[in-house]
């Protein structure tokens, strides 16, 4: 038997590859299916299911491209009613995987038709439990992400209440917790970094889970605090109920090289947005094509993809480092961007050799500035989350985070200089970018963002003060 965890980080999000006596089964695969094809063909085994713990709002998974490649079947629990040929399961179905099984607990409360599958073994122990978004490690999952008008996200809540309770917390202590998504994912609150737990220790230190815990305290808990999702999830939920464009098909067209002149023309366009996807040091120094945003492939890339390109069927054309286009176009389709329609043969390189302009973000060091503070000529923004940015932020600098950039971005006065800061630099960048994009001309981006910035003695705060800069 071979059980193996497949986390990626962009995602937070965890897969697994089950394998047992040359038949392998996959729960919650993402959109790209040669990955789990070439480990069974490693271990000369046929994946004889996909399971789905629930229609994920995060990310669009590909069950359908793999069962189409595999003969899979598809696995969902009770409730789910996809545009496509599924194997809808019951409430304590076991599935025989070679020499053991995985048996399906419907667990509704994150959604309704969502479901958790324990492992059976050969000797009918219960090692493992995938949970799903129904228990993550220390949280649970949020139960406002798949209201209907007849159903409120307290009504969810109380569900998954009973789910835990009757379902989970009554699997043995020494049972293994594998869920679908750690640290960094919107799909909790409080989620942990680590990975994977036994119940008896969730049972200890998950505040979900306190023994004492009556179901109105539950219903608060997890309802209070929560943020409003990233904009693309009701799309990528409508997408994982529906039969989507081939992986295929979308890498071969999105992999497409364009020389500079013709990726010129295209970039004017009114219907054609620029991804720059480089790292931050050659962004910043090299400069990119005029309009372009950056959203660099090696932080949190697809999430702001999807948080800040409002338009899921975006045509989209981008800028990579040489040999990672396939990774970039795959990065991009797995929260359903799949209209990308090639890149920037030679880079930026190309580009400046053909003679073509470049915009080029202001940077300066933390030293810099926090003198440019005290001299008092700036806006300085702080585009960390709100509650980043509570716990800790420099006096005079005002919180504009960039989750919700463009709400915000009346407030913006485009003859004015700003100074954006974040944790690091990324998501200051990918701010800067927008505002140039957006005509704002004189941007700077801080270096080393807040981590550097404490380092200069400037004044900290953890009181906000209710006043505005802009």
């Amino acid at each position: 038997m071979k059980v193996e965890q497949l986390f990626t980080s962009c995602l937070a999000e965890m897969a697994y590859y089950i394998e047992s006596n040359g038949e392998a089964a996959i729960i919650d695969p993402l959109r790209e299916t040669e990955p789990y094809i070439e480990m069974a063909k490693a271990d000369g085994a046929k994946i004889k299911y996909v399971f789905l713990t629930h229609f994920h709002a995060d990310f669009v998974s590909g069950q359908v491209d793999l069962a189409k490649k595999t003969g899979a079947t598809i696995v969902f629990g009770p409730n789910a009613n996809p545009n496509y040929d599924i194997h809808k399961g019951i409430d304590g179905e076991e599935f025989k995987i070679g020499k053991i099984a995985l048996k399906l607990l419907h667990t509704p409360g994150h959604t309704m038709e969502s479901s958790s599958y324990v492992l059976i073994d050969e000797k009918g122990n219960k090692p493992y439990a995938f949970t799903g978004d129904c228990l993550f490690i220390g949280d649970v999952g949020r139960p406002d992400l798949a209201v209907k008008s007849d159903m409120t996200e307290a009504d969810l809540a109380g569900h998954l209440f009973d789910s835990l309770r009757n379902k989970i917390m009554t699997l043995p202590d020494d049972i293994i917790v594998y869920p679908n998504h750690g640290a960094g994912s919107a799909c909790g609150k409080n989620m942990s970094s680590e990975t994977f737990d036994t119940l008896g220790n969730q049972k200890k230190t998950n505040y979900a889970l306190r023994a004492d815990m009556t179901k109105e305290e539950f219903i608060k808990e997890v309802t209070t605090g929560l943020k409003p999702p990233p904009q693309y999830f009701p799309n990528n939920v409508r997408m994982n109920k529906g039969i989507n464009k081939s992986i295929d098909e979308i890498l071969h067209r999105g992999t497409t090289p364009i020389d500079a002149a013709t990726f010129k023309e295209m970039s004017e366009r009114e219907d054609i947005l620029v991804i720059d996807t480089r790292s931050k040091e050659e962004f910043a120094e090299e400069g990119t094509v005029p309009g372009a945003w950056y959203i660099g492939v090696d932080g949190n890339f697809a999430p702001w993809v999807g948080s800040l390109i409002t338009n899921i069927n975006q045509k989209i054309i981008f800028i990579a480092e040489g040999g990672r286009e396939h990774e970039v176009v795959t990065r991009f389709s797995r929260v359903g961007y799949d209209n990308t329609l090639g890149f920037l043969r030679g880079g930026i390189h190309a580009w400046l050799a053909a003679g073509f302009e470049v915009d080029k973000i202001g940077s300066i060091s933390a030293t810099q500035f926090a003198n440019k503070l005290k001299e008092g000529n700036i806006v300085a923004l702080d585009v960390r989350k709100e509650s980043e940015y509570l716990s800790e932020h420099v006096v005079g600098v005002e919180n504009f985070p960039l989750d919700f950039i463009h709400s915000n971005f009346a407030e913006i006065k485009p003859n004015k200089e700003y100074v954006l800061h974040c944790a690091s630099g990324y998501r200051s960048l990918i701010a800067a970018s927008i505002f140039m994009a957006n005509g704002v001309k004189k941007v700077t981006d801080v270096r080393g963002g807040f981590k550097d910035i404490k380092d200069t003695g400037v004044k900290l705060t953890d009181y906000v003060c209710p006043t505005t800069l802009l």
